[in-house]
């Protein structure tokens, strides 16, 4: 499974996805691969194009909760550029270019403070990161035997 934690550090709660990939990093936990980046980018495909499963964590804006976690699907953007590309763009050329359909996943952290430049997260924002670990080693827990049973 790989797990790729996505947003800028330095603007605050947009820091959230990083902060919850290293977070899952320093866990060390087996059978999970963690990358750290600003955006989503092409180049993501093919490391997405090596694993059965992807979990796309980020910050969410005016989220309802402290976090969304929902299943996505391939999908063309309006736009192709280089930068800033969604987990559906990344799934899609995934298939595209490397042949492959991993299960993915968005799991939305919600953010709340955006506009400084200035490192860390808010109060709230660093709460709703706690509960998204939680529910993320939940899950996982569920998860990933099953994944690693239906291929044995």
């Amino acid at each position: 499974m790989l797990l790729i934690g996505y947003g800028n550090p330095g603007r605050g709660d947009d820091g959230l996805g990083p902060a919850f990939s290293e977070a899952m990093a320093a866990r060390g936990l087996p059978g999970l691969d963690v990358d750290t980046d600003y955006q989503l980018v092409a180049e993501h495909a093919l490391a997405v194009s090596g694993h059965d499963l992807v979990v796309f964590a980020d910050a969410e804006i005016g989220g309802e909760k402290a976090f969304s976690f929902r299943e996505v699907s391939p999908g063309a953007p309006e736009v192709l550029g280089s930068h800033s590309l969604v987990p559906e763009t990344v799934i899609a050329l995934c298939e595209t270019l490397y042949g492959t359909l991993p299960r993915a996943y968005v799991l939305g952290i919600s953010g709340y403070d955006y506009g400084e430049v200035k490192e860390g997260l808010s109060e709230k924002a660093a709460m709703n990161l706690a509960d998204a670990e939680t529910f993320f080693l939940g899950w996982l827990a569920q998860t990933v035997p099953r994944a690693g049973a239906a291929h044995a």
